[in-house]
């Protein structure tokens, strides 16, 4: 039975409990001792979470509460909520992990199987199988992990949110995991924890952090939580570069133009999200390469990017220069992602390129032809074989994505220690997260790594940086991770919409010029 609203999260006694992981459980090698150390307050605790950085095995250490759990008859089956792209890991960790027979695991279509023991769903298929899901978690004392919940911090509000507030009490216990659980702020954390703990998960948050220092309400919350930091993985240390552009007299004729079209647009309905997010959108296209603006978004596009071309007032010549401007002018982001590249791949490293946007990745595709890219998003069919080919062959020097397709569920750190950001929005979790896709467990103490984050001087992007700044100064102290604080202040180097909150709004509003 669940405790009430009033009654205080359970505090793990030390040591309260040993590990039994029984006798299937057989991986190739012992835990490490970060995942041990976390694997031992878990156990302790009647639920838990695990926000541990991307690449430290929060997949291997689930399993390993799973089997502790099961070996004492506490529950039988395992049910894990994740993304796609997650799949291949935790089918990876279940065939390394356990001594065969495997136990019976599938991947959630229509039917699930009454002798599945554990069982993977994707939030996308959450709420139309809601019943069978309930139904199969019911049947026998269960375990719930949620990957990724982060993707839940709308809460009750949200499809996936919702979903999960539905099945959460069903399980026997429950285990969430995210590397960036409040990427926003004080919210997300209320919303992962009353999963966590339906009743007063949510209050326990709020408790911490009323009238309190952010240093206090961590020390206040870590008795819930277990986090492996990056200090904690001895990794390399990693170059963190802000590269500030200037635009050329065009491109800054037309991005001024812009911003007084947006400006007059929206004030009259400053209240309108949809409007607003493309705004946003057309700000930071414009901040790439206004020609992008002449050009209508495709289905692949991440479906808060999705925004029709730009039109101008007729009798504005703003339309005829952004079609023109490349002619004249080239994207000094552009340019300074190809020197990048360029050097790098003459030193024999590989680059990943990231853009949030279709239109500017298939510009990229064609302007970094030389290198020979992989490219990956939304519509790629051949998704894994662009992967390959950036992994295996020689030739490709860069491989091109956007953080919503690819800024979860793969690791490149094997082959590529370079990373730049062409373009970001307000999303401090997707940021982070597509940071560790080369900056993670597994890279060698020689291993050099840099991250160049591209910036137009006197553009949205100096809105968005200073927002995402203070974003994860936020998630550092409220986890006590210091790394993520210094990721906020990247030093400076000289040029070689749905994600918006109440500030980042009050900011955006403020560039341009319109008041809210």
């Amino acid at each position: 039975m669940e405790q009430s609203k009033t009654s205080a999260p359970p505090v793990p006694e030390p040591n309260a409990a040993k590990i039994e992981l029984g006798t299937r459980w057989q991986p190739p090698q012992p835990l490490r001792d970060f995942q041990l150390q976390d694997l031992s307050k878990l156990v302790n605790l009647s639920h838990g979470a695990n926000f541990s950085v991307p690449g430290a095995g929060k997949t291997r250490v689930s399993l390993a509460l799973y089997e502790h759990e099961k070996s004492r008859g506490a529950v039988r089956r395992l049910l894990v909520v994740c993304p796609k792209s997650s799949y291949g890991s935790w089918t990876d960790e279940i065939a390394l992990v356990y001594r065969k027979p495997l136990p019976k695991y599938e991947i959630f279509e229509t039917n699930l199987l009454s002798d599945t023991e554990i069982a993977l769903v994707n939030y996308e298929r959450l709420s139309g199988s809601l019943g069978q899901l309930a139904e199969w978690l019911a049947e026998a004392p269960s375990m719930l992990v949620l990957d990724e919940a982060h993707r839940i911090k709308r809460g009750i509000n949200g499809v996936y949110g919702s979903a999960c507030l539905t099945l959460s009490p069903l399980a026997a216990r429950r285990l969430i995991l995210s590397g960036t659980p409040a990427p926003n702020g004080v919210e997300d954390l209320a919303t992962l924890m009353s999963v966590v703990w339906p009743g007063y998960g949510a209050q326990a948050v709020a408790n911490a952090v009323s009238n309190r220092s952010l240093n206090e309400a961590s020390r206040l919350l870590k008795p819930l939580y277990v986090r492996t930091k990056k200090s904690d993985l001895a990794l390399p240390e990693r170059l963190d570069r802000l590269v500030f552009v200037d635009l050329p007299p065009l491109h800054k004729e037309v991005y001024r133009a812009l911003v007084g079209f947006e400006s007059r647009r929206v004030s009259a309905s400053c209240q309108d999200m949809q409007e607003l997010g493309k705004c946003l959108i057309y700000l930071l296209m414009a901040a790439d390469c206004p020609a992008l603006l002449a050009v209508g978004s495709s289905r692949y596009d991440p479906l808060n990017f999705r925004v029709p071309p730009l039109v101008p007032n007729p009798e504005s010549d703003m339309e005829q220069l952004m079609v023109d401007l490349p002619s004249y002018e080239f994207s000094p982001k552009y340019l300074e992602t190809v020197k990048i590249v360029d050097a790098n791949f003459k030193l024999g490293r590989k680059t990943l390129v990231w853009s949030g946007f279709v239109r500017s990745i298939l510009s990229l595709q064609k302007i970094l032809s030389a290198f020979n890219p992989a490219v990956v998003h939304g519509g790629t069919l051949n998704r894994y074989e662009e992967i390959a080919k950036f992994r295996s062959d020689p030739s490709c020097g860069v491989l091109i994505s956007n953080p919503a397709t690819l800024g979860e569920g793969i690791s490149l750190h094997k082959e590529c220690n370079d990373a730049i950001y062409v373009d970001r929005d307000f999303s401090a979790g997707r940021f982070l997260q597509s940071v560790d896709r080369i900056h993670r467990l597994g890279l060698p103490d020689t291993a050099n790594c840099s991250v160049n984050i591209l910036v137009a001087r006197g553009t949205i992007d100096e809105v968005v940086h200073a927002r995402l700044a203070r974003k994860l100064e936020f998630l550092g102290k409220i986890l006590d991770d210091p790394d993520v604080t210094e990721l906020a202040a990247p030093e400076e180097e000289p040029s070689l919409s749905e994600s918006m909150d109440k500030e980042d709004l009050k900011l955006f509003m403020e560039h341009l010029g319109v008041a809210g």
